[in-house]
């Protein structure tokens, strides 16, 4: 493997664990139900947490991992599938797939996440009878999704790389290296006529 290919594994993977580890501190210090109070009906109190900027820089540091590496390893779905039969090739379409899937539910539930505790101070967020929070297992959710999405990505660019390598060097392993039989060069089948004179001088003694 490439020493490209590993440093930006790394890269990636670091930022993937880096969201995933993000979420789930959001999620820890999210507002919980039983810390929300109600001074006056129609009125919540919600304590201050560091949930929004955590959920925030969860959702960045996974935005930076998908464009990173898509941006690396170019976009597939422009390139011919001439060659779709290719192992490395089919592993690089599904892992591409799935990665941005994951990717899209990752950062829609981290963003929401972090939006919906943008709580400050006292806030008319009084629904009936109850004062709304956000449900448990939302930034987790997305950082197990960030996590999945993130690993799915090296996995794409590891396999479209191969793929590249295996297409860039492969037809060329036998240039310059001549194959086939050897050329003999075609005999006559014409007789050849030697004149009398050259004949009887051969055959004296």
């Amino acid at each position: 493997m490439e020493k490209k290919v590993v440093w930006v594994s790394m890269a990636v993977g670091f930022l993937g664990i880096l969201s995933a580890a993000l979420g789930f501190a959001a999620e820890a210090t999210r507002v919980k139900a039983s810390e929300v109070k109600t001074s006056i009906p129609g009125e919540c109190i919600y304590p201050k947490t560091p949930a929004l900027v955590l959920g925030l820089s969860s959702a960045v540091a996974l935005m930076i991992a998908q464009a990173m590496v898509n941006t690396i390893a170019g976009c597939l779905c422009c390139k011919k599938q001439r060659y779709s039969s290719e192992t490395n090739w089919s592993i690089a379409l599904i892992a591409f797939i799935v990665s941005w899937v994951t990717f899209i539910i990752a950062f829609l539930l981290l963003l929401t996440g972090a939006a919906l505790n943008n709580q400050r101070g006292q806030e008319s967020m009084y629904f009936g009878s109850y004062c709304y929070v956000v449900k448990p297992g939302v930034f987790a959710g997305g950082a197990v999704l960030s996590l999945a999405s993130v690993s799915l990505g090296i996995v794409y660019y590891v396999a479209l790389s191969n793929f590249k390598s295996t297409q860039t060097w492969g037809p060329q392993s036998n240039q310059g290296i001549a194959m086939g039989r050897p050329e003999i060069p075609p005999q006559s089948t014409q007789p050849v006529f030697v004149h009398e004179d050259t004949y009887n001088r051969r055959q004296v003694p």
